[in-house]
């Protein structure tokens, strides 16, 4: 039996070991918590007992290239709230909601994060908004709340150069165009602002904060002017609405360095107010469809097949040619636009527009000669661009093109070029031979004023020679003085340019009726200083060929921009009158030309008989002189019966209005009633083959 001495040494032994092990654990726990988890643990206490906000970075300005302002950063505010502060869930959610236009579940299930120190309530409000809260906060249950700096990036000018500036998302990051593009000089960098706080996360009375000032983003100084951008967005507001066109759209550019000095596409939106909640519609309105979109260009590719040609000696602009309306390739039969043109020259058939005359161009060049001249103006590849979503067109691979193929691209047919393509190529055939990069950057300015960056004309290839060019320049103002491109000549200037009318392919066929209308044009020129392309997409006026829809309104930026750049007026043109258009329904063809010709305007003969059926613009309209009127006369062949229609909307329109309107695309008609159109099958949109009966019941109004 153990005595009560040796009790008490056993529980002393056991005490001495214990003590130090305990001492050992003990420091053990203290070494994990200061040396392993000490970031750790620091990070939790300094979010205890901080507030840590963000302060967000002034985005850089964008400048056009005058230095006015186009997109800047405006000071905005954010409104947080601390959950264990509010005392009123419901009540602070009743006062916010309708004021911040928050969606009250989304708020409440913020403020019940009860062991959160803050959460966002709402970004980029406005300072009256913030004044007024801060007013409300003495009288109203608004404990808890607190503010911190914003930004807000705004527009000035509103639907301006819109897609090609682009957007940024509620954090300052761009999201398209050029926000996008350099968002990296732009954006700058964020600063912080750190406060103690207390236990219920309320700033600390005398408690220290820190600052850290944010760091200002680089600006943008465009090629824009922000005058001729006005002009162009003008112009293409005008241009969809006259036309009732899908979508119309214009680049300028100085056809000498390369520089894009405006770019609009219709239809457009405000970069102040997206519409956010249709991300679909926002998508496509936000597509740069001027650098992405590619299309078959039509006739104003002769201009290239011509410098083609031209450079290699394989013809010269007085050469005779014959055309018969048709021409056979490989057993393909290929037609002219219109009536047969006969006999005549180069020149004259590049005026005329002629298809068969440019087939024969295009086939004595053959693939390997006609690749070299196609490559070296760019087409198939990349512009390079400083804007994101730049395609590259569709150019048949060399190695696959038939003759056939070879023919219709001579004609602007069986390839793809994007407008941005279009239109620096088509610089170059006119400024001596030099193929430019587009770019819209000019210089990259840093906060402090330091360029960072500076942008220089850059030539990417020399595909004809400066005697070449020098040919085309005169030939492609025939066409505007003396062709097709009549409707862009203004008076007191010299213009070249050349039009296209291009198909338009729907359930991979071809529609008859509608097209893509286009003009590409210079000026002055003997020494152009501005090149302009005018895009106009299924315009529903009728004719909607370029040399209708496209060219007038490139007329109309050239003549502004010229003005505007002080570039003066040459001598020995004749002043433009306006003249009133009779009616020439019923006419033989030569009387029609010559009593317009008495006029000062010309005829464009659309089919092969001798009596006028119908005239666009109609009698009564009024034009300058000049200008051009299609006269419609009866088909002597029949359609292709590759093609396809897209039936009109006839509701409304008395019987004779419905059958021109029918008539005009080859439909044939049906009459059940009297009065007004009220219903139509096939239903407008639809489509039908030419020839095909389009039943319409009238009703009396």
């Amino acid at each position: 039996m153990p005595t009560p001495g040796m009790t008490v040494r056993k529980r002393l032994l056991w005490l001495t070991a214990a003590v130090p092990l305990l001492f050992c654990v003990a420091l053990l726990r203290i070494g994990q918590l200061t040396i392993l988890r000490s970031e750790e643990l620091t990070a939790r206490g300094i979010q205890q007992w901080t507030r840590n906000g963000t302060v967000s970075a002034a985005r850089g300005k964008i400048l056009d290239r005058n230095g006015k302002t186009i997109v800047q950063s405006v000071t905005a505010y954010i409104v947080y709230a601390s959950p264990n502060q509010v005392a009123d869930d419901d009540k602070m959610a009743d006062i916010l909601c309708p004021l911040l236009n928050v969606d009250r579940e989304t708020l409440l299930k913020k403020l019940a994060q009860k062991g959160q120190g803050s959460v966002i309530v709402k970004r980029q409000v406005s300072r009256e908004t913030v004044d007024t809260l801060r007013g409300m906060m003495e009288t109203h249950a608004l404990s808890g709340l607190s503010f911190g700096e914003d930004r807000l990036r705004y527009y000035p000018m509103g639907n301006f150069l819109t897609q090609a500036l682009g957007l940024t998302n509620i954090d300052g990051v761009g999201q398209s165009g050029l926000e996008q593009q350099y968002n990296a000089y732009l954006a700058g960098a964020p600063g912080r602002i750190i406060s103690e706080v207390d236990a219920k996360a309320r700033v600390l009375s005398g408690g220290n904060e820190y600052y850290i000032p944010p760091q200002e983003g680089a600006s943008l100084k465009l090629t824009i002017d922000q005058n001729i951008q006005s002009f162009v967005d003008k112009a293409m507001r005008e241009c969809i609405e006259v036309n009732g066109a899908l979508q119309a759209m214009a680049i300028v550019m100085d056809p000498n360095t390369g520089a894009i000095l405006g770019m609009s596409i219709e239809p457009d939106y405000d970069p102040n107010n997206p519409p956010r909640d249709d991300m679909e519609a926002l998508q496509k309105l936000m597509r740069i469809s001027a650098i992405s979109d590619a299309y078959e260009p039509g006739s104003t590719f002769k201009m290239f097949t011509s410098s083609a040609v031209l450079d290699m000696g394989l013809t010269n602009p007085d050469e005779g040619f014959y055309c018969s309306g048709t021409i056979t390739v490989d057993g393909d039969k290929i037609r002219c636009w219109g009536a047969p043109h006969g006999a005549e020259t180069m020149q004259r058939a590049l005026q005329n527009s002629c298809n068969p005359v440019f087939v024969e161009l295009a086939l004595r060049l053959g693939s390997e000669n006609f690749y070299k001249y196609l490559n070296a103006f760019g087409f198939g590849r990349q512009t390079g661009i400083d804007l994101p979503g730049e395609g590259s067109g569709i150019l048949i691979g060399k190695n696959y093109v038939k003759n056939v193929d070879l023919a219709r691209i001579g004609f602007g047919q069986s390839i793809a070029v994007t407008p941005i393509q279009m239109i620096a190529a088509g610089c170059a055939v006119v400024n001596g031979g030099n193929l430019f990069k587009p770019y819209l950057v000019s210089e990259v300015i840093g906060a402090d004023g330091e360029v960072l960056e500076r942008a220089a004309p850059q030539i990417v290839s020399r595909p004809i020679s400066e005697a070449t060019s020098a040919t085309m320049r005169a030939l492609l103002e025939s066409v505007v003085s003396d062709g097709g491109g009549r409707n862009a000549k203004i008076a007191g200037y010299r213009v070249s340019g050349k039009t296209g009318t291009a198909q338009v392919y729907k359930e991979s066929k071809v529609v008859h009726d509608v097209h893509i209308g286009s003009f590409l044009g210079f000026a002055p020129a003997d020494d152009p200083k501005l090149a302009v392309l005018v895009i106009v997409n299924e315009a529903r006026l009728m004719p909607d060929y370029g040399g209708t829809t496209a060219a007038p309104f490139a007329r109309q930026i050239l003549l502004d921009a010229l003005q505007y750049l002080g570039v003066r007026e040459q001598s020995g043109e004749a002043a433009q009158v306006e003249v009133t258009i009779p009616d020439l329904t019923g006419m033989t063809v030569s009387d029609a030309t010559a009593s317009l010709s008495a006029l000062g305007l010309s005829a464009v003969i659309n089919g092969s008989e001798n009596t006028v059926l119908s005239q666009m613009p109609a009698a009564g309209a009024k034009l300058w002189s000049g200008s051009q009127v299609m006269l419609y006369v009866r088909e002597g062949e029949a359609p292709d019966a590759r093609t396809v229609v897209l039936v009109p909307d006839v509701s409304g329109m008395s019987i004779v209005e419905a059958n021109r309107q029918l008539r005009a695309r080859m439909l044939e008609i049906t009459v059940e009633g009297s009065g007004l159109a009220v219903k139509q099958t096939p239903a407008a949109g639809e489509f039908a083959r030419p020839g095909d009966t389009v039943k319409v019941t009238f009703q009396a109004p």
